[in-house]
């Protein structure tokens, strides 16, 4: 591995080989990165930087589990969610360059069975849209298929022809993880490998990511992984990974920051690592090459100075401007952990945080060492983005609020509780099941154990869901009835999480036979 790597307590000796364009210190000390942590509420995180070829710095700090003393280091694993989508652009730029396949393929012409709800989209979808958010879908839309389903890849490809879009095609910029699922089903058909055989053959074995997987189920194996925190009833606390098999190809691979760092280098050096050509480059440039512009959003004030002048989404990559250098990145984030790569190619800059906990410091951090290696002004990013948590924590409060004034008191449901039980049918998820237990009603959704509540009256027809799930948040579950006085259909108000919209799901009642 070409490079040094150095650590803070290190900065200072002679053993670290700082390239004259560099600054002789980073902005970090390790006290502020601690008092970050407390402040955050973050047990852990991690850093690395990469500069000119070399990785010039990696250091973990905190712990892995909250309430426990085990260090993170440069090391420790985190899940990584959506940066997994740059690994599979990634393998099919390596396809492109061995003419097995070419950005503007067809769909069916790889997935001979593949099909949306739109027989045009159908038709004409390419390996090219799948990538880069324009399929006509709705903003983070199927998440309802993969998350904590027993769902496998092939089921939710099937059932995304049930799915309706909400824009013409190609007219609109919405953010996908299910069509990152179909172009992994794309590398299998055409290499006779999976996603993640061919990732880890064609990425991780290359650039030496001997640890990194593309499934937890090879945690299990692995002595210095981070555990997952999230906010569960006001407090930070530890949780449970979720599987993201199902949806690999778009957010399911765990790595640390000394191979991110690899990954970083391969990309600065232009798909070269180690004298070995892994992508060419006319791949490299196709990669992050503006394909589908992103509404630019106007930043909350305290990040008025992030307002780029242009934003698009390359294939596995946003890109945008930054103070006059082109900005190429990913944030991942899946439940409990966050994370985020950023690349500043024209000074061969690159830096990788990861987090145990569902939170903004890694952003924070990030443009705090992207501004020192600029000689930019020095912006108090870390209070900023303080700021923002303070306004989300209370926002989110405000709301439930909201929500328990609107309920109206005084009210009982117009059938016996017997009455609402049943089995209900979403054309695109497929079933879910309400019973009656002990004297309550109990909602499963029959693919997904996550999605297993207890309902409280709340109002009229509606109730209140606690689902047994501490991560997924209380929603409200309404009972329209039909002229006949029966129930017709289930109406879920629920909070957005992670990637998962309630609302694109329309359970319905079957009609008795007559």
């Amino acid at each position: 591995m070409a490079g040094v790597v150095c650590s803070w307590r290190h900065l200072d000796q002679s053993l670290c080989s700082w390239s004259t364009s560099m600054p002789q210190s980073l902005p970090l000390p390790p006290e502020l990165v601690t008092q970050a942590l407390a402040d955050f509420e973050i047990p852990g995180l991690a850093v690395a930087v990469v500069k000119d070829d070399a990785v010039v710095f990696a250091r973990g700090y905190g712990v892995r589990q909250r309430g426990d003393s085990a260090p993170v280091d440069e090391h420790t694993l985190f899940a990584v969610g959506s940066i997994s989508k740059s690994f599979t652009a990634t393998s099919l730029a390596m396809l492109v360059d061995a003419r097995q396949l070419g950005w503007d393929d067809r769909v069916i012409d790889q997935l001979p069975g593949f099909q949306m709800a739109d027989p045009y989209v159908t038709r004409e979808l390419t390996v090219r849209d799948l990538l880069v958010h324009r399929s006509g879908l709705a903003d983070v839309s199927g998440g309802t298929l993969w998350y904590g389903s027993s769902y496998d890849r092939r089921e939710v490809v099937r059932r995304l022809r049930w799915l309706q879009p909400v824009s013409s095609f190609r007219s609109h910029y919405a953010y996908q993880n299910v069509t990152y699922l179909v172009a992994g089903q794309i590398i299998e058909a055409v290499t006779g490998h999976s996603w993640d055989t061919f990732v880890h053959d064609r990425i991780f074995g290359p650039l030496g990511m001997t640890t990194s997987t593309t499934s937890i189920t090879a945690l299990a194996h692995a002595a210095n992984v981070a555990t997952p925190h999230a906010r569960v009833h006001g407090t930070v606390q530890p949780i449970a990974y979720r599987n993201y098999d199902n949806v690999g190809p778009a957010a399911s691979i765990n790595s640390n920051v000394i191979e991110l760092a690899q990954y970083v280098r391969l990309f600065l050096g232009g798909g070269v690592y180690g004298g070995q050509q892994l992508f060419s480059p006319a791949q490299a440039r196709e990669l992050w090459t503006a394909q589908m512009v992103v509404p630019i959003q106007t930043p909350p004030p305290p990040l008025a100075a992030l307002a780029p002048q242009w934003m698009a989404y390359g294939l596995g990559w946003f890109v945008r401007d930054y103070h006059g250098h082109k900005l190429v990145t990913h944030a991942g984030g899946v439940d409990g952990m966050t994370a985020l790569v950023t690349m500043l190619p024209d000074v061969q800059l690159g830096v990788v945080v990861l987090t145990n906990a569902e939170e903004a410091l890694m952003a924070a951090i990030t443009y705090q060492l992207l501004d020192t290696y600029l000689g930019r002004p020095q912006i108090s990013w870390l209070p900023a983005y303080l700021q923002l948590r303070a306004e989300r924590i209370a926002k989110g409060e405000a709301a439930e609020t909201q929500r328990n004034a609107a309920r109206v008191p005084g009210t009982s449901p117009a059938l016996d509780l017997a009455g609402y039980a049943g089995t209900y049918v979403d054309q695109l998820y497929g079933t879910a099941t309400v019973t009656l237990e002990d004297a309550r009603l109990v909602l499963r959704f029959d693919a997904t154990p996550a999605f297993t509540g207890d309902l409280q009256h709340w109002h009229y027809n509606t109730f209140q869901i606690t689902w047994r799930d501490p991560v997924v948040p209380k929603g409200l579950v309404t009972f329209p009835l039909n002229a006949d006085g029966q129930v017709a259909e289930l109406q879920f108000a629920q909070p957005k999480l992670l990637d998962v919209d309630f609302s694109e799901l329309h359970f319905k009642r079957p009609s008795k036979p007559a």
